[in-house]
C-alpha cells in the first residue's frame, strides 16, 4: 500500500532491519562504538533502536511517532564531535546499500546526509561558544 505523504516507499520492517543492522555495526566500530557505548547501556540498545525506528518513520513516512529533540541530545553529549558524522554516514550508507534496492538506498541516504549536515553544523556551533563556527 502506498503512503501518499511518504518521502519514498519503504516499510516499517525495512526501516527496523536497517536500524538494527546499522547499530550492530556501530557497536563494533572503533570510532563510534565507544561514543555510543558511553551513552547507551548494553541492555538499552533495543529501546534506542525503537526510538530511532520512530525517528525514521517520522522523517520518511511522516507517521508522527517520534518524540524528541535529537539536536539537543547530540549537543548535550560533549563527546559527540562533528567529525563523527562522516563515520556515521559512511556506515549508514554501507548498510543502506546492503539492505535496500538502489533507489530506496539512494533516497534514504540523501535524507540522512541532509540531517547529518544539520547535526554537524549544530555541533560545530557548540564546539566554539561565542566564536564564529567553522562550517567547512
Amino acid at each position: 500500500m502506498t503512503n501518499p505523504v511518504a518521502q519514498f516507499e519503504i516499510s516499517r520492517d525495512e526501516i527496523a532491519r536497517v536500524v538494527a543492522r546499522f547499530y550492530a555495526k556501530v557497536r563494533r566500530d572503533p570510532v563510534l562504538g565507544p561514543v555510543f557505548g558511553a551513552h547507551i547501556a548494553p541492555g538499552g540498545w533495543p529501546a534506542h533502536e525503537e526510538k530511532i525506528n520512530h525517528f525514521w518513520a517520522n522523517a520518511i513516512l511522516r507517521e508522527r511517532v517520534y518524540e524528541g529533540n535529537p539536536m539537543q541530545v547530540h549537543k548535550a553529549a560533549s563527546d559527540v564531535k562533528a567529525a563523527h558524522f562522516a563515520v556515521w554516514l559512511g556506515l549508514f550508507d554501507q548498510v543502506l546499500q546492503e539492505e535496500l534496492d538502489e533507489q530506496t538506498a539512494r533516497r534514504w541516504s540523501a535524507l540522512a546526509h541532509r540531517i547529518g549536515r544539520g547535526f554537524k553544523v549544530g555541533l560545530e556551533m557548540r564546539a566554539a561558544p561565542g566564536a564564529v563556527p567553522n562550517l567547512r
